[in-house]
């Protein structure tokens, strides 16, 4: 490879904290109360890890019962978000074992900053992140690889010398699309089907699964 990797930035749902069980609810609820309708599972979660009113879309074309989706979504995601969330096992240890070996670090997400940060600090881990890239701050969001590229600016370096980790499709897109190495991690809301059919360098099982990346050493 032409250049070392200096930084590591993260998605946020499903590759840092654990939110499968708060998202979903949240859907379910919202999807309730507005439309009256059960909408299965596999189809409220087909596209987190796109902004909410991009998701919104698929369950109506109603543009004012969409932005009533993503009203009662979050008032309902906000009121339990605190209770709910929580760093999947081992996210702690493997940001310490990054951060002592000296890589930078921050987060694109399409969750917007107040709640990512929110997110963060909950779960201890805002003090390993330089920032939070977020659709409210920057508007342009994933799987486009303009929010990532972006992120490698705020930190002065070259995409090829950062990697970009994730668990959607979307996330493994928007990496490779900026030029990053990306890994994708199986412990989140899509499979390793799925996410192989991106492309990603790396797959892992895993967080201690980080400190054996070829790409690290």
């Amino acid at each position: 490879m032409s250049q070392p990797i200096k930084a590591v930035l993260f998605d946020l749902d499903g590759t840092l904290l654990d939110t499968q069980d708060l998202i979903l609810a949240s859907f379910r609820y919202a999807t309730t109360e507005v439309l009256g309708q059960k909408i299965p599972d596999e189809l409220l979660l087909a596209k987190v890890g796109q902004p909410l009113e991009v998701q919104m879309c698929d369950f109506t074309d109603d543009p004012a019962l969409q932005k009533e989706l993503v009203d009662v979504y979050r008032d309902y995601n906000h009121a339990v978000h605190d209770e709910r969330v929580r760093a999947f096992d081992g996210v702690v240890e493997m940001l310490d074992w990054l951060a002592d070996a000296g890589y930078r670090m921050g987060v694109v997400t399409s969750k917007r900053q107040a709640l990512a940060q929110r997110g963060l600090d909950v779960c201890g881990l805002a003090k390993y992140m330089e920032f939070v890239v977020a659709p409210d701050v920057f508007p342009i969001h994933k799987p486009d690889p303009a929010p990532v590229v972006h992120a490698c600016e705020l930190m002065g370096l070259d995409p090829a010398e950062c990697l970009y980790v994730g668990d959607s499709p979307f996330d493994i897109a928007a990496g490779n699309g900026a030029g990053c190495e990306t890994v994708a991690v199986t412990w989140g809301m899509f499979s390793a089907e799925v996410l192989a059919d991106e492309d990603p360098m790396y797959v892992i099982g895993h967080p201690s699964d980080f400190a054996n990346l070829s790409v690290l050493h």
